[in-house]
């Protein structure tokens, strides 16, 4: 098995490519289409490093996994699929971070929120494959009610419900989301072995003197010794008391009304209206 990583400084955030050598076969996760909120132009800068990178390696796409609808950055998973082929999938509970945002966002009629927008929705729990090799996904709420990791081998993959140990862990702020199930999954994941290889989705280097570069990978054995939120003792009182505090003073990610109302559809932009444009909203005091 091999893992790609491609970091987004932009966003902050890490695309993935795991790979199947004995097969050459490949899932792409979380990949990133940039979006400029100024002049609300999308590009494929992101998206096309991971596209050559497949191409050149001689690579078959099986699966474009997405942990949950992210609030930071557009999905490119329908672009890539266009490029690559693949499956784009999520957790099963997207079905309820869509009704939820239809709602927000009043989404145009045409909108379900059944979860096809997605070729394949995880059951926790599920295994699947990437070439000969199992991978497994698991049910991980708590920042939102969808998140999802995913565990292949002693790798796993857990979206934004933990960072590097040094930042901590996702908040549990938005709509549908919750300190006390965060807290839950974050145990989930910490009962893995020991040494199981951890990649983070997002990484938000402190600042401080000697402020280090982005990392993305780490193990279950530092997270439980040094993650600054929920180390060996932590309880879930003393986690939700600090998450809810924290939470309370961060503001809305810039992004997360454009990426919402694009991650819902699978990284697909909203049908163009009848003169042919496609428009964002913006629900003006909802959100924060």
């Amino acid at each position: 098995m091999t893992v790609q990583a491609f970091f987004d400084p932009h966003t902050w955030t890490v695309t993935y490519v795991l790979a199947d050598p004995a097969t050459g076969r490949c899932a792409i996760i979380d990949p990133v289409l940039d979006y400029d909120f100024k002049s609300g132009r999308t590009r494929t800068h992101s998206a096309d490093q991971v596209r050559d990178y497949v191409q050149t390696s001689g690579l078959v796409v099986d699966w474009i996994l997405e942990t949950h609808a992210h609030a930071d950055h557009l999905s490119a998973a329908v672009y890539l699929k266009q490029h690559l082929g693949g499956r784009i999938a999520i957790g099963e509970r997207i079905r309820t971070v869509q009704a939820t945002f239809q709602k927000i966002f009043n989404l145009e009629p045409g909108f379900v929120p059944d979860g096809s927008q997605f070729d394949h929705l995880f059951q926790d729990g599920e295994t699947f494959h990437i070439g000969s090799l199992q991978a497994t996904a698991l049910l991980v709420p708590g920042h939102t009610p969808a998140d999802m990791a995913y565990l292949v081998g002693n790798t796993v993959f857990v979206g934004d419900t933990l960072f590097m140990p040094d930042v901590g862990t996702a908040r549990a702020d938005f709509p549908g989301g919750n300190a006390h199930t965060l807290y839950q999954s974050v145990q989930r994941l910490l009962a893995l072995p020991p040494d199981t290889q951890m990649y983070v989705c997002h990484d938000y280097p402190p600042d401080t003197p000697d402020k280090r570069a982005p990392a993305w990978q780490t193990t279950v054995a530092a997270q439980k010794a040094h993650n600054i939120h929920v180390k060996d003792g932590t309880t879930e009182d003393t986690f939700v008391a600090m998450r809810t505090a924290r939470d309370a003073t961060l503001e809305m990610p810039a992004l997360i009304s454009p990426s919402i109302q694009i991650n819902v559809r699978a990284g697909q932009l909203p049908p163009p209206e009848d003169n042919g444009q496609t428009y964002l909203k913006i629900p003006l005091n909802v959100l924060g």
